[in-house]
């Protein structure tokens, strides 16, 4: 019998252990921990995968747009014409260049409708409801995917998550539904009202911002129905903080238990929807196209309304081009900020902001460490925000400019369509329309950024991040 005991082993053993080591050292360390179903997934094909997933919900809806069976007048779409409201639809935008109710037919609607759901969902998560529909397995590879598309880096529960997610985001958007009805049955025919309600009830829950009334009007002609408006509203802020948030209230309901993350959402979004129905009050109280002519409690409830819509909802109640320029530069701010990461909505996100004017605040009072709640954040998180704070910036910029040389309007008027779009808002002051084939490819694009830039970018950021075997010798940069 052979003696182990003292460290031999037979020679084949040894031969194949000395192979693995040499390649366990040519390899990154970190990687060797990883199970190799892991190790395949890497920072390219994770973002290619989400990236083509939308491209390729974009292409088929648009497609299906293109058939002169979605329109009414039962001809053919324009290429450019369906290519925008397709990516519209699945970057639950709601810029349109047509209107939805007088353009497009029940199946062109009903089409519209399945990319704002799928788009609303993600692509990862709807692959992975369908795979769990077909009684398909869900391996490890798409566990990482989901769980890096609605910004979760674990792999624990994504499965049940998925579930809880859908099952969470159809009943909201049923009792949507069901409340518009209440209101719509009472002017439209049976089969209409219904229609109407659950394509509105879906249109908020994702913060799309399409509505089929026709006109380009949107909500224009319930500005004095606080049922819809609020309802609309609830429906805007539910699909807007993610489903993680409420999961996390529900289930610590103090708030002391709540995660730092669910805090800091909370307490922006709630400081975001005071401040701007305080700043939508103050800068239109006279403005007489507007609210100006409304009963105070009708002001009250459309300034509030314009705060939570322009978190990239795209409904309006009111007139967007009758605003005051100081009122659509704060509401570009709105725009641009957005939601919550992992929500329905776009923009920047609240976390970001959070994080960046929480360290903001620790730097002005001389902490070393910043942090908020009685936690501390972790520096790379911080170097990150301010990576996509940065870049979603010089995005933004470059927007602007090429539109600047493309469209013929004003400068104001352009910056708003610009950051409505990159925000995957759906807020116009009437340029859509108007906009030129190359302005409308350049708003596309903008859209299609917006949806996946700040996600994408926050995932590569994570993914090329390497442990420092060492440090270099620090020097100072002067500041101010």
């Amino acid at each position: 019998m052979t003696d182990y005991s003292r460290g031999k082993l037979p020679r084949g053993y040894r031969r194949k252990a000395a192979d693995r080591f040499y390649r366990v050292q040519r390899q990154k360390p970190w990687r060797v921990l990883l199970p190799p179903a892991v190790r395949k997934t890497g920072p390219r094909a994770s973002l290619a995968t989400l990236a083509y997933g939308f491209a390729g919900m974009i292409v088929l809806g648009t497609l299906l747009l293109t058939l002169p069976i979605s329109s009414r007048s039962g001809q053919p779409t324009a290429l450019v014409d369906a290519f925008f409201t397709a990516t519209s639809a699945v970057c639950v935008t709601g810029l349109v260049v047509v209107d939805t109710l007088d353009h497009w037919n029940f199946f062109g609607q009903l089409v519209i409708l399945a990319l704002i759901q799928l788009g609303g969902f993600g692509y990862m998560t709807m692959t992975t409801l369908v795979l769990m529909t077909l009684g398909r397995r869900i391996g490890l590879r798409e566990r990482l995917l989901v769980g890096e598309s609605i910004g979760l880096f674990r792999l624990g529960g994504i499965v049940s998550l998925v579930r809880n997610m859908a099952f969470f985001a159809l009943s909201a958007e049923a009792i949507g539904a069901v409340l518009f009805y209440l209101r719509f049955s009472t002017e439209y025919p049976g089969g209409a009202a219904i229609w109407k309600s659950i394509f509105h009830s879906v249109s908020a829950f994702n913060n799309a911002g399409f509505d089929i009334f026709g006109g380009f009007i949107s909500l224009t002609g319930y500005s004095n129905d606080y049922l819809v408006l609020l309802v609309t509203a609830a429906l805007v802020i539910t699909g807007g903080i993610s489903f993680l948030v409420v999961q996390d209230v529900f289930s610590k309901r103090r708030p002391s238990r709540f995660s730092t993350d669910t805090r800091m959402i909370l307490s922006v979004t709630l400081a975001l929807l005071a401040l701007g129905t305080v700043m939508v009050l103050t800068t239109e109280y006279n403005n007489g196209a507007t609210i100006g002519a409304m009963p105070d409690v009708d002001r009250v409830i459309n300034a509030f309304f314009q705060s939570v819509t322009a978190r990239t909802a795209g409904f309006n109640a009111i007139d967007t081009a009758m605003l005051a320029d100081q009122t659509l530069f704060f509401v570009m701010l709105l725009m641009f900020i957005g939601g919550a990461s992992g929500s329905t909505a776009g923009g920047i996100k609240v976390n970001t902001l959070g994080l960046i004017v929480a360290t903001v605040w620790s730097t002005m009072r001389g902490r070393e460490h910043p942090g908020a709640y009685g936690r501390e954040f972790m520096i790379a998180q911080i170097l990150r925000a301010l990576s996509v704070l940065v870049l979603s910036l010089g995005i933004m910029a470059f927007v602007v400019f090429t539109l600047t040389i493309t469209e013929d309007a004003r400068f104001l008027d352009i910056l708003f369509e610009a950051v409505s779009a990159f925000g995957t808002v759906g807020l116009t002051t009437g340029v859509t329309p108007a906009l030129s084939v190359i302005g409308r490819l350049v708003i596309i694009a903008a859209m299609f950024v917006g949806r996946l830039g700040p996600l994408t970018l926050t995932l590569a950021l994570v993914k090329v991040q390497q442990p420092s075997i060492y440090r270099r010798p620090k020097e100072i940069i002067r500041i101010g």
